[in-house]
Order: C-alpha cells, then sequence, then structure tokens
C-alpha cells in the first residue's frame, strides 16, 4: 500500500523518503519588529495525532486520519509503526496532509529503543499491542526533560486489567496471555496519557471498564470520537467518568484530527506581541479551556469567525496577569511558556505558577538573554514587563519554550538565532512556512 510522494507530499513530509535524516545542524535566525497580518491555519493537533495513529493498531481494517500535522513526533511515530508491520499510504489534499494506515499484519516484538527516547507518547503503544496482541515489550519511553511523569498510572491501570508487567533493564515486558478484562480504575490524577493508554486498552477488553478521575482535553473527546467511529462503545468523554463497553470488533474509520488547541494559543500570543492582526483559520476558541480569558485580560484580542479566531492586540495594550496551569479545563501547561514570552512585554508585573511539571522553567534563562525581567521562586515565575527584548543566540529546550522563543524573537530588535530546532519541530507543522507566509522575517540556515 504504497505509491510514489508528490513533491508537495514530499515538501509535507519529508520523512517519506528513504534517505531523509532530521537535520540537527540547522539554526533558526528571526528578525523582529514587523507586525504579522494575514491567514494562519491551525494545523491537526500535535497531542491528539499520536494517539490516533496508534489507535490504529487496534483493526485489521483501514483507518484514516486527515489534517495531519507534518511534524518530527509524527515522522518518529511513523518509523516506529512501520517496523511494527504497519504499512501507511500518505496523501496530500487541498485540506492538508492524510495518512491510511493499515495494520493487518502486526508484529508485537521489540520496539526501537533510539526511536521510543526520542517521543513519549511512545508509551501509548503498551495499551494497543496487549489488547490486539496480548503482549508489548517496549523500552522506557523519552520525550522532553520537563519532569519526571512517570508511568506508575499507565502500568497499574493495565494491571486492574489483567496484564502482567515486568521491568527491568529499561525494558517494560507486558503480557496477558488470558486477555484483558474490564475494571474499575480511579487515575490518582488525570493523567491525559494514561487516560488514553487506558482507553486504547479497554475498547478490546471483555466487559465494562470505568475510568475515574479521566482527563478531560478536548484530545481525548477527539481519541474517543475516532474509536467510536471504529466501533468502539465509549461514554462519558470530556467528563471525570470515561465508561467503556469492550469486546466489540473494530472496524475501519475515516477521521478529522481536531484542531491544534495549544498552536492556537501561541499564535494568539504571535498577533498581540508583534502588533499584527491574524485570522487563526480552524481555530476553535472553545477549546483554549481557562486560557481564553486570561488571554483577554493578558490583552491578546480574540475574535470568533466563521472561518476561526481573529487575534490582535487589545486597544489597552498588554497586561500582566497571574496564571496557574491546571488540567483541563484549566490553563495549559503547554500553554505556560508561550504566554510568558508575550507577558515579558506586558505593563506591570504577572506570576506564573506551573503546578503540573517540575522543570518546565527552562526557557527563563534563555528569555534572559533577550533582556526580559524573570525570577523564579520555586514552582512560581515572577515576569515584570520591559519595554522591548532585544536578539540573541538561545537555545531550545522542549517543544513549547522553542514556541516562546520564537515568539520573543519576532518581538525582539535585532536577530534572534535559535538552536535545537527539533523540539520546534516536533510539536509545530510547518510554522517557520506559515509565519513567513504572515510577513515574519524568520528563516533556516
Amino acid at each position: 500500500m504504497t505509491v510514489l510522494p508528490s513533491s508537495s507530499l514530499q515538501a509535507a513530509a519529508p520523512w517519506l523518503r528513504a534517505d531523509w535524516r532530521p537535520d540537527s545542524g540547522q539554526v533558526l535566525a528571526v528578525r523582529g519588529g514587523r507586525p504579522l497580518e494575514g491567514v494562519y491555519p491551525i494545523s491537526g493537533a500535535k497531542n491528539a495525532i499520536l494517539p490516533l495513529m496508534i489507535s490504529a493498531l487496534l483493526t485489521p481494517h483501514l483507518v484514516t486520519l486527515r489534517n495531519v500535522p507534518a511534524s518530527l513526533d509524527v515522522a518518529v511515530l511513523s518509523a516506529l509503526l512501520r517496523r511494527l508491520g504497519t504499512e501507511m499510504h500518505w496523501s496530500m489534499t487541498a485540506s492538508g496532509l492524510s495518512v491510511t494506515l493499515s495494520a493487518d499484519r502486526l508484529q508485537p516484538g521489540s520496539i526501537d529503543g533510539e526511536l521510543v527516547s526520542r517521543m513519549r507518547a511512545s508509551v501509548l503503544l503498551l495499551g494497543a499491542l496487549l489488547a490486539r496482541c496480548g503482549e508489548a515489550r517496549l523500552p522506557m519511553p523519552g520525550g522532553d526533560a520537563i519532569g519526571l511523569r512517570g508511568i506508575d498510572f499507565h502500568l497499574a491501570g493495565l494491571r486492574a486489567m489483567g496484564a502482567e508487567i515486568e521491568l527491568a533493564s529499561g525494558l517494560i515486558e507486558a503480557r496477558a496471555p488470558q486477555g484483558l478484562t474490564g475494571a474499575e480504575i480511579l487515575l490518582p490524577l488525570p493523567s491525559v496519557g494514561a487516560t488514553e493508554n487506558l482507553m486504547l486498552a479497554a475498547v478490546a477488553a471483555s466487559g465494562t471498564t470505568v475510568i475515574r478521575n479521566a482527563a478531560r482535553e478536548p484530545e481525548i473527546v477527539d481519541l474517543a470520537h475516532c474509536l467510536g467511529a471504529m466501533g468502539a462503545k465509549i461514554v462519558g468523554a470530556g467528563s471525570h467518568v470515561l465508561t467503556i463497553e469492550g469486546g466489540a470488533a473494530l472496524t475501519g474509520a475515516v477521521h478529522d484530527v481536531v484542531p491544534d488547541r495549544i498552536e492556537l494559543g501561541t499564535l494568539a500570543c504571535v498577533a498581540a506581541v508583534t502588533d499584527g492582526e491574524i485570522l487563526l483559520r480552524h481555530g476553535r476558541a472553545a477549546h483554549l479551556g481557562a486560557a481564553l480569558s486570561a488571554f483577554q485580560a493578558a490583552g491578546v484580542d480574540l475574535c470568533e469567525e466563521a472561518d476561526g479566531l481573529r487575534a490582535r492586540r487589545a486597544p489597552g495594550g498588554l497586561a500582566g496577569i497571574d496564571v496557574v496551569t491546571q488540567p483541563y479545563p484549566g490553563f495549559a501547561t503547554d500553554l505556560q511558556a508561550p504566554t510568558m514570552a508575550l507577558l515579558t512585554l506586558a505593563k506591570g508585573a504577572s506570576a506564573i505558577t506551573e503546578t503540573l511539571f517540575e522543570q518546565r522553567f527552562l526557557h527563563v534563562g534563555e528569555l534572559r538573554r533577550m533582556g526580559a525581567d524573570i525570577a523564579v521562586h520555586g514552582r512560581t515565575a515572577r515576569v515584570r514587563g520591559v519595554a522591548g527584548l532585544h536578539g540573541a543566540t538561545v537555545a531550545c529546550t522542549d517543544v513549547r519554550a522553542a514556541a516562546a522563543l520564537v515568539i520573543a524573537g519576532l518581538a525582539a530588535d535585532g536577530e534572534t538565532v535559535l538552536t535545537g530546532l527539533d523540539h520546534l519541530d516536533r510539536g509545530y507543522d510547518r510554522i517557520v512556512d506559515k509565519l513567513a507566509a504572515c510577513g515574519a522575517d524568520i528563516v533556516r540556515r
């Protein structure tokens, strides 16, 4: 099920070329001071596409996903799935990148440790492989260095469903020789990853699974919609209690990936700091949760239109606010760094408290290089707005830190040079090209 990709398809999904390798030597040069204007299309959600691709492992039938973000995480997961025997057919249409996955010859063998080390979402393979094959062998997953983010909740839930799991020498070895069975599971915290992993396992388990204190993010709802289209019976998506009737024979499906609310929030910050006006096509205000009112209080004007949201700076300018990250619908931790970049130029003082990840202030030092006035006290960063930022050479430390530095660079005087672009590419689909189309002076070199 392979076709020769067109040049436009290769441009959107370069990893389809047999000789493709990530270019870790590139830097991003940004010259600020330009108001950005135009239309910026919001891509499919980075936090949704990975569990959606993994859901295709649950059935031997074809699963087609549309509005797929062309991100580095998608490239890494594609390589992982191919090594498990999954075939993929990529196509490019006017509405974006699509992929059809076929897992009719799924092989639950050893999974490449180097690939797993680059992407934390690979842990979701556990639930899907246990459900479909009755076994899984997976290296401990990697990802951004933003905190410990243990997988204890994942393993405890799978064990409650009958899985036998051993941890040894950096490997997770899981078996369900009698198949998985439904269970009552209470998550200590509303973990997005644990909720997704247990959903993937429960749809193929025998009996009913109830997940309490489940995550409520739009990406959870999107996964439930896709699984429902495949024949799964899931009630309560978007609430704290998910009820899943397992055992149904899953079929194929066609599913449109939900627009990326984190990209939406990131670009709202871009429009405001550059004093521009951008139509964020496909953006959905309702998916921002508490961030919507926080942005409005900070001076980001967001107006709903038929095709998305129009973002600009409010007439009164940017103002300091206090933010506390919380599980959805609270203020998203993934918007903490972009919001900090915004608030470095706001009038007055702001306080940003990070409650979810203990190492998610690594971007503070890089923003200080650009003239930001930020002091960290424990899990709270105090930001005093400055008159302006200046260009500097800075390093991306994680996906959202990279976005924050792009925002700061677009607002700064002079040139900002970003290293560590693999972090930016992991989470944002063609962001450089899309910003350039809105008038940004931004280029890879």
